[in-house]
């Protein structure tokens, strides 16, 4: 579940539409944000998508390794006034709107862990696999009006291998409101010493087998990030999604010998075919 999104265009229509055209997609979507999934047209009851996405991405958290990955996308939802229930991929969760500005959300992931082999210059031999495991996430966007063109968000990660916590800023273009347009997002991103060891401590074991020091890292400010989404209706069924993001690691992650690089980096594009 180690995840952000965002980058591809930025539509500025504010102003440039009728407000006939406005009305015509008014309030389709749970909330009017690309980083959000609604494949109900506005509509309650069941939804479904389908799609594929491609990534660019560094290998593994702290790697200087980039390479391509092929990610499935789409959800099936069902849709009940201002809520919504989800099975997407490897998450089963709810989100809801409470007063216009609030969007809450709590789901269940699966964090897929790392494996030794995913640096191809065997850069984590001897530090073994990091195990995975299922991890609670709960979210909370407050906007500060509901057009939703500025909000504050919140979330908390928490499972076997940790905690992690995210506090920040975003801001919506565009005026649609079922869903298309873009978003950005600024981050700060906390984690617990259990979550910052696991990514990049080294135990004196893995120390003797990798020839890496041993490090154990406090728990603390882990990153600043900021990521972008971009979606497109293409047409009544066709969809175009684009993210990215750029996490700058702190001063303590990026002394860990784990971390190669001082960022994470993502830009990924793929198309939703909604039934």
């Amino acid at each position: 579940m180690k995840k952000f999104t965002g980058l591809l265009l930025v539509t500025l229509l504010h102003g440039f539409l009728p407000q006939t055209v406005l009305a015509q997609d008014d309030k389709t979507a749970l909330v009017p944000l690309p980083s959000v999934d609604d494949f109900t047209r506005g509509n309650d009851g069941w939804a479904f998508a389908l799609g594929a996405g491609i990534e660019y991405e560094t290998a593994y958290e702290g790697s200087d390794e980039f390479g391509f990955e092929v990610q499935p996308a789409g959800a099936i939802q069902w849709r009940r006034g201002d809520d919504i229930f989800y099975f997407a991929g490897e998450a089963l969760g709810w989100r809801g709107v409470r007063a216009d500005t609030w969007l809450l959300e709590a789901l269940i992931g699966f964090d897929e862990g790392r494996e030794e082999n995913e640096s191809d210059d065997g850069r984590l031999d001897g530090l073994g696999n990091t195990e995975e495991g299922f991890e609670v996430v709960l979210q909370a966007r407050r906007a500060f009006s509901n057009d939703w063109r500025y909000w504050l968000v919140s979330r908390l990660v928490t499972g076997d291998n940790g905690n992690l916590a995210l506090f920040g800023v975003g801001r919506r273009f565009g005026d649609k409101t079922d869903g298309s347009g873009s978003e950005i997002n600024l981050v700060a991103v906390f984690h617990d010493s259990k979550y910052a060891n696991t990514g990049f401590g080294i135990t004196a074991e893995q120390s003797l087998a990798s020839g890496l020091a041993e490090t154990n890292l406090s728990g603390g400010l882990r990153s600043i990030g900021i990521d972008y989404n971009y979606r497109h209706n293409i047409n009544e069924n066709w969809q175009i999604f684009a993210e990215a993001l750029y996490e700058h690691f702190s001063s303590d992650v990026r002394n860990s010998p784990i971390a190669r690089g001082n960022y994470e980096a993502e830009v990924g594009i793929g198309f939703i075919y909604i039934f």
